[in-house]
């Protein structure tokens, strides 16, 4: 790439996905360069081609703004080189640790040399102190005077009362107002101005083939509705931002336009300055306030005696002990002081939520895009068994993910539930699977509809995004099963992805955030006639092959839209571990509250911690208002770990991270997206790749391959632990899984690659210095690991006994009798797994069924389950899982298995 092809593409502002960490790395190049011209070292060139390289992003953010641009660019004219170093050394330092959030003295200019018109003057934040800071877009007419007398008269606003305080961002069209949302995370509030313009005045051609695509490009927009439209636009990229319209003319209609409804307040512009100031701020506030997170500190500042069971309320058992004291110590007093067995005083019960609690409760529903939300505070487990018992009766069948976690089979077993297992694709090469492909769910409810049992169906069960990152086109399975049962619920457990709410490019893939489309087009007379000229094409009798086939189109009328989506709070937000959400959009829920609550009454503690209820407050909090910003921000730690892993030359000989095109195989890829990194792929094939595709790639999860470097992925995860203190989670036979998320840094990066480098130098040396036989037990060792691995084993079927109301074409059975079958020990068998009785039994019967749950970690799904004929298949896998970790299985006895009799008893019966 030439410089001149460098330098377009650094100014290119919709860029979007490496824009914050690029723009820190062009303040600090500037920087360098600036500092290189002011010790003589090297000419003004190089600072021009470093100021231009900041490009118009700057134009996006209140800070530096335009009186210290304006001092940089006059230092320069001038020829001063100690000053505009000094001024561009004192910017790049207070982006990087966004001292300008707090710091009148970081606005202000030494430069006095420098005459600005009055109007252009940027007035430093007076009493920032630490009050939250965030920035207001203001998106008015090009060229307007009025707009920076606005800004002004905003500023001269702020009162030292004023709980917050905010700078005004100002730009004068619709594609820029988009490209700053997208690019300053800070952007909290938006105001419109009538009479804004459509297209940018910079290079956007990337943005614009997005707004095409969705219907809001130049040609879609009529400028009389071009607030409106922009206001629409700005919700369905960040749903959280509280929007705005001032307006000189006809307010009273515009409020009453039901296309305003994404406009939180109309202002008529000449008289209300002080009410937008005021309602801006009241808007911000709104999603501050933590309902039981504040009544929870104003309860640990009160003066209380505790008459109650639970001694360390208010720490003095602690603090007063010889022996104890230093939990108290290490802990601090405030969790202590706010530690309470009460439900009075503004704590609320968590089982009967009448006050905060529930308040918190409603705020997060808004937050994440539901009707209701429950606080769990045992853990995502706690909430999938919660919604199964809830909704699921003895002998309702649940399709469900085989590959699910193990939460979801327990939780049919205590509800009775019947479990028709539908495959993961497999990725044997990393001994892992992948996601369920809609065709074998399509199948299944085709399957049960053509033996009329498809009334027994409850549920689809599917885990969204999975451990290693496929992501499901959530709207698309939703839409087909509903075509073929309409009053379907559908429970997505997204443990792993609950931070993808805030993220434009992952929210439409979400249990929510589809259920929301679904929803919208349900309204839309479109829906009726999509509908029903599918059902032309059908006519006069569809083809079970052409269902299979075909994007099915549910009818809008007889739809029952039934969502659940289970979040691990605590796996990618700021709450306390097991603090976990239940996310409800259902339109029947009335009908099943009462049972929903007795699930809340089953499984939920009655001494609920406080602690966590009030994380899932603050973690709503957070994601509300800086979420957009931090998630971003995992995204692009996660871009460049892949990046520098895969690019480096030594390191990638040892390690890599594999791409989307490697996760997913091509058939689920119909857009043709193939990795992030990729140098033909751009941010708009990665939006019509979640738009279209069956799966997608999360890419904060990446899997790296470690086998290249003869460590199996328990080994490698041990060796970053305890000699690196690098922690993660999950492993395969030859991979570990990386996750970026919301408190990761690019410190955390370049400690890992540092790491990866330092083992990828002492392999090299110490095969180059051991030789021959050294290279060949590694090339052995890495064969064994990267070629010789075992087959993944599908589900076999439940035996017979436990199918005795199941049809001939799918596969369900009656897990919870097995299951409670082998707590008769007198039931029950062993047989060791390396024994010439297991390859008897499996060559000459009778046929070993499972008593229990065998879970090996890794990869952490059932290989058996209670009732399940038990094949060679799985058997040769088990031999061969070097894993020391396997649930369910006693390495001193063997298989646990229901005896032979007693399942011909049961034949017989």
């Amino acid at each position: 790439m030439t410089t001149a092809q460098s330098s377009t593409e650094q100014q290119r502002i919709d860029h979007f996905f490496s824009m914050p960490a690029a723009r820190a790395d062009r303040w600090r190049d500037l920087t360098g360069i600036a500092g290189d011209w002011a010790r003589g070292e090297a000419d003004s060139s190089g600072v021009v081609q470093a100021l231009d390289a900041l490009g118009s992003i700057e134009n996006f953010h209140a800070f530096p703004g335009r009186r210290l641009m304006a001092s940089l660019r006059e230092s320069l004219h001038m020829g001063v080189p100690s000053a505009f170093a000094e001024l561009a050394r004192r910017i790049s330092r207070s982006i990087i640790t966004r001292q300008y959030k707090h710091s009148a003295a970081d606005w202000e200019s030494d430069d006095l040399t420098v005459q600005l018109d009055e109007s252009t003057v940027d007035t430093p934040i007076q009493g920032g102190g630490e009050r939250p800071y965030f920035e207001m877009l203001l998106v008015t007419p090009e060229a307007s005077m009025r707009s920076n007398r606005l800004i002004d008269e905003m500023r001269r606003l702020r009162r030292t009362e004023d709980d917050f305080i905010y700078e005004a961002v100002q730009v004068s069209s619709f594609e820029d107002a988009i490209c700053a949302i997208i690019i300053n995370p800070s952007i909290a509030a938006v105001t419109l101005y009538e009479g804004f313009g459509q297209t940018s005045v910079y290079e956007t051609p990337l943005l614009r083939s997005f707004l095409d695509a969705i219907g809001f490009g130049a040609q879609h927009v009529a400028r009389d509705d071009r607030p409106l439209a922009l206001a629409d636009a700005l919700k369905r990229i960040r749903p959280e931002l509280d929007i705005y319209l001032l307006a000189d003319r006809q307010v009273e209609k515009l409020a009453g336009d039901d296309r305003s409804s994404a406009i939180r307040r109309v202002l008529y512009s000449v008289e209300e300055l002080l009410e937008l100031h005021l309602t801006v701020l009241e808007g911000v506030a709104g999603r501050y306030r933590t309902p039981f997170f504040d009544n929870l500190k104003k309860y640990a500042r009160r003066p209380i005696s505790t008459f109650h069971a639970l001694p360390l309320a208010r720490g003095k058992s602690i603090l007063r002990s010889d022996w104890i004291r230093d939990m108290g110590e290490f802990y601090g007093l405030n969790l202590l002081l706010a530690e309470s067995s009460a439900t009075t005083g503004g704590l609320d019960s968590l089982l009967e939520p009448t006050g905060t609690i529930k308040e918190a409760q409603e705020m997060a529903a808004r937050a994440f895009g539901a009707d209701r939300v429950f606080f769990v505070t045992n853990g995502t487990s706690t909430s999938n068994k919660m919604v199964h018992q809830a909704l699921v009766a003895p002998g309702d069948i649940v399709i469900l993910d085989r590959n699910c976690h193990k939460s979801h089979h327990y939780g049919l077993v205590l509800a009775g539930g019947q479990p028709l297992y539908v495959e993961a694709f497999p990725m044997v090469e990393y001994s892992m699977y992948g996601a369920v492909p809609l065709a074998s769910i399509k199948k299944a409810l085709l399957d049960l509809k053509e033996e009329s049992r498809l009334d027994r169906l409850k549920i689809v069960d599917l885990t969204n995004c999975t451990f290693d990152g496929h992501i499901y086109n959530t709207r698309r399975v939703m839409e087909e099963c509903l075509a073929i049962k309409p009053d379907l619920i559908f429970l997505w457990d997204e443990a792993w992805f609950g931070f993808a709410r805030f993220s434009p490019f992952l929210r439409a893939r979400t249990a929510m955030g589809a259920a929301g489309e679904i929803e919208n087009w349900m309204k839309t007379p479109e829906a009726i006639t999509q509908y029903e000229r599918q059902q032309q094409e059908l006519r006069p009798s569809p083809r079970r092959e052409d269902l299979l086939a075909m994007r099915l189109i549910p009818d809008p009328r007889q739809i029952r839209l039934r969502v659940y989506q289970t979040n691990s709070t605590h796996k990618s937000m700021s709450a306390l571990r097991q603090g976990s959400m239940v996310l409800v959009k259902d339109v029947d829920f009335p009908s099943v509250e009462t049972q929903f609550r007795e699930a809340v009454f089953t499984h939920a503690s009655t001494s609920p911690n406080q602690q966590l209820i009030a994380s899932l407050d603050i973690a709503r909090r957070q994601m509300e208002l800086e979420g957009y910003g931090l998630v971003a921000n995992a995204i692009e730690i996660a871009l460049d770990i892949r990046r520098e892993v895969n690019g480096h030359p030594l390191i990638s000989k040892y390690f890599r991270v594999l791409g989307a095109d490697q996760m997913v195989p091509p058939e689920y890829r119909s857009s043709g997206f193939t990795d992030f990194l990729d140098p033909g792929m751009t941010w708009v094939d990665q939006v019509r790749s979640m738009h279209e595709d069956e799966f997608c790639l999360d890419p904060t999860r990446m899997t790296l391959v470690c086998g290249l470097a003869g460590f199996d992925g328990t080994e490698f995860k041990a060796l970053l632990a305890n000699t690196y203190d690098i922690q993660l989670n999950k492993t395969s036979r030859n991979s570990v899984l990386l996750q970026s998320n919301i408190n990761n840094t690019r410190s955390d990066v370049a400690h890992l690659i540092r790491v990866l480098l330092e083992i990828s130098k002492d392999i090299e040396e110490r095969l180059a210095r051991n030789g021959g036989p050294s290279r060949e037990a590694f090339g052995n060792r890495v064969k064994s690991l990267m070629t010789d691995v075992p087959d993944l084993p599908n589900f076999s079927r439940f035996h017979e006994v436990f199918r005795r109301d199941a049809g001939d074409l799918t596969p369900e059975g009656d897990m919870r009798m097995a299951f409670y079958g082998g707590y008769d020990r007198a039931a029950t068998e062993y047989v060791p797994l390396f024994s010439e009785e297991c390859d008897r039994r499996l060559k000459e019967g009778p046929e070993m069924v499972s008593a229990n749950f065998v879970i090996p970690y890794p990869p952490g799904f059932p290989i058996m389950v209670p009732g399940q004929v038990i094949t060679a298949e799985t058997i040769d896998f088990m031999r061969k899982l070097d894993v020391k970790e396997i649930h369910g299985y006693e390495r001193t006895k063997g298989l646990k298995l229901l005896q032979p009799d007693v399942i011909a008893a049961k034949a017989r019966a």
